[in-house]
């Protein structure tokens, strides 16, 4: 390999199961984070994504109910606020977290019948001008262009009460299901719609996180029966129109990543450390079936001496590197405990170890 690549041949080489000229580069920064690091030196007007070169642009579109927004509460401390989905949510100021969940408006069946007739693919759900000016961006600079939008079990948790999904996904799958397949059914839609005004994607990225720190967040039956088929169709889709599936998982989803190559993913991210997901093993035990993202623990970044920093991203890289099939990203989001001299020095070990130049 002599020449350098651009990001999206990059990324293409390593979904194929290629070796490029480097591992490709992607983050996800807090607010928080953003704001320490201009204290320490980064540009103003500079973004993360510029400075250090990420990789991915993603776009996507208006999933939500459409519900009217209001503020109810403000204090020095946090606000209060209903959001397009009809959650009552609280955020506490001067911190990036997140919010705690007050109500929802949709909780029960006669409640999701009475609105899901809002949850239709329509033009309108797309910011044609910030689609286009990012589009062309994308592919001036030659970066992965990602069509983004959250689908499945997370997407719906969004819509009606946790508490209640969890209980009616056994007690009344045939709801869940409907809640599900009426969310996957937009956002093909409104995919589809993208791609018939001549966007040409790269990749679809779909966040659906479907565990917790020690394991997934229902049963793996209810995973196979409600969850399952619409990712199905979420990657069969994606590769009838050749483009590859990423799919953003937060928590241990460790008892159904075999289910997930089955599905058609290419790709599975962001592998919490803190959760149990080691992508060393992932490597390992499925690396010429998917490819992986992310894995690097932040409180190593964040806490961990510089022989510790250089020892995870070493390590974990220079393995989970061989033949292709692995993309950085820190394993979840970077947090504000992680300085901007800390993180510059995260991004030259990638680099030195993420080479596959000889």
């Amino acid at each position: 390999m002599d020449a350098e690549m651009t990001s999206r041949e990059r990324i293409t080489c390593a979904l194929r199961h290629e070796e490029a000229d480097r591992v490709a580069i992607q983050d996800s920064p807090w607010t928080t984070t953003i704001a320490r690091w201009r204290r320490e030196g980064l540009p103003a007007k500079v973004s993360p994504a510029e400075f250090f070169d990420y990789e991915f642009v993603r776009l996507g579109a208006d999933l939500s109910f459409r519900f009217p927004t209001k503020m109810l509460e403000e204090t020095d401390e946090y606000r209060i606020h209903m959001d397009a989905n009809g959650r009552t949510l609280k955020n506490w100021k001067g911190s990036t977290s997140t919010p705690m969940l007050v109500d929802y408006k949709v909780k029960t069946r006669d409640d999701w019948e009475q609105h899901k007739h809002r949850l239709t693919a329509d033009p309108s759900r797309i910011n044609w001008d910030a689609m286009e000016q990012g589009y062309k961006r994308a592919k001036e600079q030659g970066k992965f262009f990602c069509y983004s939008g959250g689908a499945g079990y997370q997407a719906s948790t969004g819509k009606i009460s946790l508490e209640h999904m969890l209980m009616a996904m056994a007690a009344d799958p045939e709801w869940i299901k409907d809640v599900i397949d009426t969310g996957v059914e937009m956002t093909l839609g409104l995919f589809k719609m993208l791609i018939d005004e001549g966007y040409e994607f790269d990749g679809y990225w779909c966040s659906d996180d479907l565990g917790y720190r020690n394991g997934l967040m229902f049963g793996p039956q209810e995973f196979r029966d409600l969850v399952m088929p619409a990712h199905k169709r979420l990657c069969d889709f994606c590769h009838e129109n050749s483009i590859f599936a990423i799919l953003h998982s937060c928590g241990n989803f460790n008892e159904v990543v075999p289910e997930l190559i089955e599905i058609g993913w290419d790709c599975l991210q962001p592998l919490e450390v803190k959760a149990g997901m080691d992508v060393i093993q992932l490597k390992r035990e499925y690396g010429d079936k998917i490819a992986f993202m992310g894995g690097i623990d932040v409180r190593v970044m964040a806490d961990g001496t510089d022989e510790e920093l250089e020892d995870e991203i070493g390590k974990k890289i220079t393995i989970s590197k061989e033949n292709g099939g692995y993309i950085y990203h820190s394993d979840h989001s970077v947090p504000d405990n992680v300085s901007f001299p800390r993180y510059r020095g995260v991004i030259e070990l990638v680099h030195q170890y993420g080479s596959y130049m000889r």
